[in-house]
């Protein structure tokens, strides 16, 4: 046996046991029905069901839509911290990183300090609405846009923007016409990525306590935990892998094309 097969297989043993068999366990009980046997009648009864459905919904559109607040947000932040002078900019630029590392919960534990029915602004329940989820998943995930930015403006030639301002070019001109071609690559690299974390979000909406939100994994987590309904929970879990696996190979074609 080659020494490099000899190497792989102990990863792809581990693998296997502990990703790919709970795995392989979630789809074929999303074909077996609690009446036993073998059927497709799992998947028919959750996608004729409204839970599912508006799930859905509510799963693409706060995705897209967080995806977009975040690439706009991000754009912005990553302007001023690259491009405008002020103290403290690199300590700024260095938070970002650790801020990648914090769990999504904190950050709505935070915004509950404010929102909450004990916070600061308590009168008005902001964060039990779908917009109080959208502004948590937007403050959370815009440094995951910043960070692939950042590395691109730092990147980017200075003596462009030399050119352009001593051409008589104004900031947003030369932000439209210089800084954002460069960005693009970036910004969608950090966009996908947003997207596809989005989409399998549960901490946020579950601290949230958001009524009316339901996405496809606090479904899952509805109908696992509290319904007891297994195989609909691991149908709706398959659809959710597959959209994230579909959206990954995505974020991967456009980061290699960015050279993230």
């Amino acid at each position: 046996m080659p020494r490099r097969l000899m190497w792989a297989l102990p990863p792809v043993a581990l693998l296997a046991v502990f990703f790919l068999y709970p795995l392989a366990l979630v789809v074929q009980q999303s074909f077996q029905p609690d009446g036993g046997g073998t059927s497709l009648k799992p998947y028919a009864d959750v996608f004729a069901s409204d839970a599912f459905r508006n799930a859905l919904w509510t799963t693409v559109w706060l995705a897209s839509a967080s995806t977009a607040g975040c690439l706009l947000l991000g754009f912005l932040l990553a302007l001023v911290i690259a491009f405008v002078p002020f103290p403290g900019a690199k300590a700024v630029a260095r938070f970002v990183d650790v801020y990648l590392s914090f769990p999504s919960f904190l950050i709505t534990l935070a915004l509950l300090f404010i929102y909450g029915s004990t916070g600061i602004i308590r009168s008005f329940q902001f964060l039990t609405t779908p917009w109080g989820v959208l502004l948590a998943e937007v403050t959370y995930f815009t440094p995951f846009v910043m960070r692939p930015l950042l590395a691109a403006f730092s990147q980017l030639e200075t003596a462009q923007l030399e050119a352009a301002s001593s051409l008589g070019a104004r900031a947003p001109r030369i932000v439209r016409k210089v800084i954002l071609p460069e960005a693009l690559p970036a910004l969608a690299a950090g966009g996908s990525l947003v997207l596809v974390l989005c989409l399998n979000e549960f901490g946020i909406v579950l601290f949230t306590g958001a009524k009316g939100v339901t996405t496809l994994p606090m479904l899952v987590y509805s109908k696992a935990i509290l319904e007891s309904d297994y195989p609909g929970a691991c149908v709706v879990a398959v659809v959710n892998v597959l959209i994230s696996v579909g959206l990954y190979s995505l974020y991967r074609v456009v980061s290699r094309r960015a050279g993230a």
